[in-house]
């Protein structure tokens, strides 16, 4: 979705790969359409209980508190008539039927499908029971989440519409894939300007000539690598005049270019490729061969007896007239290129199309107004983004009535989020409270390495016994395992949605619980107890060091012989093998059979040599 003709592969070049700490403390927008989509699109069953809450839940835990972003999210508004035909196109191709016959659109905004309404109020209700910020826009989600990051609100977005930077966004996030040790891809419009030396007007008239999601079809003929080819040729500043211009084909730059290509064609005697000065057919120089027959050239710097030098294959002559012959014609090939160009341009009815163009630099999505439940953008920069804490018993049964979930199983996988709360609380302002009114922080019980990164396993110790406590008898994947195994993720889906539970862990009848926490956030929350718990690391490292140097010491002198200390031993005598046993009983062996050879010479020797001989002189032997 986005600019069409694969944009993304022109801005994979200039993605920075940034970690998991990129997105810590920091305001994303998240086009909550986009996550929704994305998912049903991957999803390969039917079965599944409402996939969409499921995939909002999860990610947006995960988003909070493994990442530790501040995520705000964003809805779709009433879709512009102009999107019209690209939705109906999108809905054909899903369904496997012919686009080729589309119905022209008419202008009029038709609503979105109701399902997908009711999917999104779901998640919105889920998400502002969560405390989350959830804002809608007049129209596209991903133009409302491009104005939040330019005006500052925000510091990135999380979409995969391309059109973004189009509406304005500074940062967009592409792809999240917390399950790795893979960096993801972020894109700055910096570095794409610096690459590419495009700006957002360059964009704008890139979509216009390949398709976007307004204009499927673009200008007939032209393809990425042509469009960013002939936009380059402009600043930000005439480029979408001179859109304007080429089409109503009154464009001045066309104007010298086809004066330029009909003064070539109308007068050849005057053409500079008609005054080339003569070149030489044996060394190819400026001269002749005549001439260079007698004396050799000065390009070739040779004496004059040997004359001049044959020219290679492909060779090309570097004087002034080659060159500046060769720059006209590459000057020539341009510019006929660039009038096909306009051309088509120009042939193509109703382009550019203004209310797209103006759509795209508008900065109006949204107004910051309370309508319903969710916020609105209202004119100006008034906007105050908030996080509440979780209204945790409403969710409980708010996934109870949606998804039958047990509601142990509810607080365990929400515990990751509550302990990023409470841990923030605690570094804002350090005061003795509990964790979900239960647990208290008890100890930091070693360093774990998960995908890559290093985070703290912190040992909570449960104080109060509730009814609704976290700790629950079943098994913590009993009620999610039947989703697993009819759910199928696509490979290029942000598994985002991994549900990952606290361990319980249980000693002398108190109940502990066992999570991973991020290393400055803890430092931040108890520093006192980061300090105790590597101070004592280093003092057992160190107790270690001393034992087993001590042991080490005694038992090398305990094994140490006087004759290992003079002369190294031999590895046989180390090593006593059944092989070198074997060899010295043989050889005993052989021994006695040449003793009894000795007493018994013609017998034995008949017996022994016998079996070597052949038939017929073993039958002369015995008679003889």
């Amino acid at each position: 979705m986005g600019v069409g003709g694969k944009f993304w592969d022109l801005l994979k070049p200039y993605a920075r790969h940034e970690g998991p700490d990129f997105l810590r403390e920091k305001r994303v927008a998240v086009d909550l359409s986009y996550w929704i989509v994305q998912h049903e699109t991957a999803i390969k069953a039917t079965r599944v209980r409402k996939p969409h809450l499921r995939l909002t839940f999860f990610r947006t835990i995960n988003l909070f508190s493994k990442f530790g972003a501040l995520p705000v999210f964003v809805v779709d508004g009433t879709p512009s008539p102009l999107k019209s035909k690209a939705r109906i196109a999108r809905f054909f191709r899903f369904s496997g039927v012919d686009v080729s016959g589309l119905p022209v659109a008419e202008g009029v905004s038709a609503e979105r499908n109701k399902t997908f309404l009711k999917c999104v109020q779901e998640c919105v209700e889920l998400l502002e029971l969560f405390g989350m910020p959830v804002l809608k826009a007049n129209g596209e989600a991903e133009a409302l989440c491009a104005q939040l990051n330019a005006k500052g609100h925000v510091d990135a977005c999380i979409t995969a519409d391309s059109d973004a930077f189009l509406f304005g966004a500074k940062c967009v996030i592409k792809c999240i894939k917390p399950n790795t040790k893979e960096p993801f891809e972020c894109y700055h419009i910096s570095d794409v300007e610096a690459g590419l030396g495009l700006k957002r007007k360059h964009l704008i008239a890139i979509s216009l000539l390949v398709g976007n999601d307004h204009d499927l079809n673009g200008v007939q003929g032209i393809g990425l690598e042509k469009a960013l080819r002939f936009v380059q040729s402009f600043s930000e500043d005439e480029i979408l005049n001179q859109l304007h211009e080429i089409s109503n084909g009154n464009s001045p730059s066309l104007q010298i270019v086809s004066k330029v290509v009909d003064e070539i064609m109308l007068c050849p005697d005057e053409s500079p490729a008609r005054s080339k000065t003569s070149h030489c057919s044996f060394c190819g120089h400026p001269g002749s061969k005549r001439a260079h027959f007698k004396s050799s050239c000065e390009y070739c710097g040779t004496s004059t007896s040997q004359g001049c030098t044959r020219k290679a294959e492909g060779f090309k002559c570097n004087c002034s007239s080659c060159n500046k012959d060769r720059k006209e014609k590459e000057q020539q090939k341009h510019e006929n290129w660039h009038i096909k160009v306009c051309n088509k341009i120009s042939t193509e009815p109703n382009f550019p199309n203004d209310d797209i163009i103006q759509m795209y630099l508008c900065n109006k999505h949204g107004n910051f107004t309370g309508i319903g439940s969710m916020m609105r953008i209202a004119s100006g920069d008034g906007l105050c983004l908030s996080w509440r804490c979780p209204e945790t018993e409403i969710l409980v049964d708010f996934l109870d009535f949606h998804q039958h979930w047990e509601p142990s199983y509810v607080r365990q996988r929400m515990l990751p989020m509550l302990s990023t709360i409470y841990l923030r609380e605690m570094a804002a302002k350090p005061e003795k409270t509990m964790l979900y009114g239960q647990y208290v922080f008890d100890s930091i019980q070693r360093v774990k390495i998960r995908y890559g990164h290093q985070c703290y396993v912190i040992r909570w110790r449960k104080v109060t016994s509730t009814a609704g406590s976290i700790v629950c008898t079943n098994s913590v994947e009993e009620y999610d395992k039947p989703q697993e195994e009819i759910v199928e993720i696509d490979e290029f889906i942000d598994h985002l949605d991994e549900d990952t539970a606290p361990q319980i862990h249980v000693d002398d009848e108190c109940c502990f619980l066992l999570t991973d926490e991020n290393m400055e956030l803890i430092r931040s929350a108890f520093p006192e107890d980061v300090e105790r718990f590597w101070h004592e690391k280093e003092l057992k490292a160190s107790k270690r060091r001393k034992g087993s140097g001590f042991k080490n010491e005694g038992s090398s002198e305990k094994s140490e012989s006087p004759k290992s200390k003079r002369v190294q031993l031999r590895l046989t005598e180390f090593y006593r093998s059944a092989k070198v046993a074997a060899i010295h009983t043989k050889q005993g062996d052989l021994a006695n059979n040449s003793e009894n050879q000795e007493d018994g010479p013609s017998k034995g020797k008949n017996k022994v040599s016998s079996t070597n001989l052949p038939k017929s002189v073993r039958r002369r032997l015995l008679f003889e």
